[in-house]
């Protein structure tokens, strides 16, 4: 007889195969976009803000086949994707997270779908085509990359520290220091800035760095990732009770070690801009 959690696995792979397969047919598209660069058209959403014929034609593409896959979900997306759902599930996607570094030629760029219910992030895939990655991971998917288990992460070690930063454009001069300036002088660590929340997270879960720090990150940016890091124990400040998925977010992620450390950082710079 078939127990209640053996159905739910089942369902659980089930879902993960068929997102998974849709990131991977998104990312065929995205990259036959991508190897066109010179005849894409850019538009600007605001200063450093940029959308492009792929990110749309990506978000019609995973909305189209999201809506066939799971008919009483909602569906969120970037490029103003909102499908009213039943179910009280709600798939938040970013068709192409790192648009910036995608017009300009980087490989830092990725296809993110996330699965937000009970309010909360609880399902993950973050397709990398440029750079041959898909992640997946949540509630009762152990994250795996490119098919494989992802390993354990180390202990934070401040003496060989670093994390990611990300930073809205919009965001004000002064608070922009303060990160810098707080990681450079109070907790003396490295840090990078990829250009890609949902890259920056994978960072975190392959180990390549200890944390993440962002400043005015939408929910679609970071939807995916933040429930792969959870199944490798990576924790969050995000308060879900109290976020509108059309909100920028001020929040870190990694360790308990990690966040002890950043938390003072957070009280002093806001999201406003």
């Amino acid at each position: 007889m078939t127990t209640y959690l053996q159905h739910a696995a089942s369902l659980d792979h089930d879902m993960e195969t068929m997102v998974e397969g849709i990131a991977r047919e998104a990312g065929e598209i995205a990259l036959a976009q991508f190897r066109s660069l010179a005849t894409l058209p850019v538009e600007r959403k605001g200063h450093l803000d940029l959308v492009t014929d792929a990110d749309r034609e990506v978000e019609a593409f995973l909305i189209r086949r999201l809506n066939a896959a799971f008919p009483d979900d909602g569906i969120f997306g970037e490029e103003g994707g909102d499908i009213a759902g039943v179910s009280g599930r709600v798939w938040v996607i970013d068709p192409i997270d790192g648009t910036f570094n995608f017009v300009r030629g980087s490989h830092n760029w990725a296809i993110s779908i996330g699965l937000f219910e009970n309010g909360e992030p609880v399902f993950g895939v973050i397709h990398a085509p440029a750079r041959d990655l898909m992640v997946v991971g949540g509630d009762r998917v152990a994250p795996r990359i490119n098919g494989q288990p992802m390993p354990t992460l180390p202990s934070f070690d401040l003496a060989r520290a670093s994390t990611g930063v990300g930073m809205h454009p919009l965001i004000p001069t002064p608070d922009r220091l303060e990160v810098f300036r707080f990681i450079s002088d109070d907790l003396r660590i490295n840090f990078r800035c990829c250009g890609s929340s949902a890259l920056s997270l994978l960072e975190v879960a392959m180990g390549e760095t200890d944390g993440y720090i962002a400043l005015g990150d939408s929910t679609w940016d970071v939807m995916a990732g933040l429930p792969i890091l959870a199944g490798l124990g990576v924790s969050h400040t995000i308060d879900w009770s109290r976020v509108d998925l059309g909100e920028k977010l001020r929040f870190a992620c990694g360790s308990a070690a990690f966040l002890e450390q950043i938390e003072p950082l957070l009280d002093r710079v806001s999201v406003s801009y």
